[in-house]
């Protein structure tokens, strides 16, 4: 991670500002916000990627169904003498 700093201005609800005031002192806060931000990042990313997953098990579910039914009978076969 990179540790040149970039001021910023921003604007946030009161509400939001007395409870950010209680978990972080105040020449804590600009940390306490990065490591907010840093972990809903995380969080968005990581909902990219099982969205993108669960989307190419959809893709190839099919595929894989159709592979199962071509060599089923090759499974299945010399099942009797068990």
């Amino acid at each position: 991670m990179s540790t040149e700093m970039v001021r910023l201005n921003i604007t946030l609800p009161s509400s939001i500002t007395e409870e950010l005031n209680q978990f972080a002192a105040p020449r804590k806060r600009s940390q306490f916000i990065a490591e907010a931000i840093k972990l809903r990042i995380r969080q968005l990313k990581e909902k990219k990627i099982e969205a993108s997953l669960e989307e190419g098990y959809l893709a190839t579910k099919n595929e894989g169904l159709e592979i199962t039914k071509e060599f089923e009978a090759i499974d299945i076969e010399g099942w009797d003498e068990y």
